[in-house]
């Protein structure tokens, strides 16, 4: 006796769950394949590491270099695939229409945005494991007690992120997104206080960092790893930062040219 249970009619939409990890696997293997998106995400953060390593400038303050560099260079690496990633790549699917179909598909747009999310959280897994594993190598010791408070920092930074990329991604055209979130990538970068940490910088530039998200990612994650604690006034920067940047993008958001 037959007890499999009946297939789904013809044209019955698979379930959610299955819709939203389809979407989640192209929109990560979509990532990998880019070429500029690969050398953003992975290449560029760990050449940053090695650099830093290799050598003694710019400074990164007292303490052992590689201690230093590598929080530094995990915060870059999610500002590269939250937010200059996810801004280029949805700035483009807009102007050719990908949303506009997705979003009217069953996938729906909750599902898209949820699939958009778990991609960027895969490459940023990616991410940890090669640049934490080069840092090992390198002879990093971070403190196993911060593990925690750096994945919730790292969490809400790229929840914090993400919303940015969205409101630039769904407000400009794609050809301005490409140039704007290229040009911020690289200004926080040296300004932001991510690889750099605030403390050597100029008084002036280090408060404003210290209000960015890209000195708050990079002073939380530092705090986790170094000291093994949470960094409060940090993580409340960017809760800050994600909350404006999700409201804000909710309510200009343009699914369409």
């Amino acid at each position: 006796m037959n007890t499999a249970p009946p297939a789904a009619p013809a044209g019955t939409a698979a379930p959610t769950v299955n819709r939203i990890l389809a979407q989640t696997r192209f929109e990560t293997g979509t990532l990998l394949r880019n070429g500029e998106q690969l050398l953003v995400a992975l290449i560029l953060p760990a050449m940053a590491l090695v650099g830093l390593a290799m050598s003694q400038s710019p400074s990164l303050g007292p303490g052992r270099r590689i201690d230093l560099a590598v929080p530094g260079v995990l915060a870059l690496a999610v500002i590269s695939t939250a937010f200059t990633g996810q801004a280029i790549s949805t700035g483009f699917d807009r102007r050719y229409g990908v949303l506009r179909l997705l979003g009217v598909s069953p996938l729906g747009r909750g599902g898209l945005l949820i699939a958009k999310a778990l991609a960027v959280l895969t490459i940023e897994l990616l991410q940890s494991v090669v640049i934490g594993g080069l840092g090992l190598a390198l002879g990093w010791h971070p403190q196993w007690m911060g593990l925690f408070a750096g994945v919730l920092i790292g969490l809400v930074g790229t929840w914090a992120f993400v919303g940015l990329a969205l409101l630039l991604a769904g407000t400009l055209r794609a050809e301005g997104v490409l140039a704007l979130a290229n040009l911020i990538w690289i200004l926080l970068l040296g300004l932001g206080g991510v690889i750099v940490p605030r403390t050597e910088m100029p008084a002036g530039l280090s408060h404003v960092a210290a209000l960015l998200p890209s000195g708050a990612l990079g002073d939380g994650l530092r705090e986790a790893s170094i000291h093994g604690r949470l960094a409060v006034i940090p993580l409340l920067v960017l809760v800050v930062w994600g909350t404006v940047a999700t409201v804000l993008a909710s309510r200009t958001f343009r699914w369409s040219d």
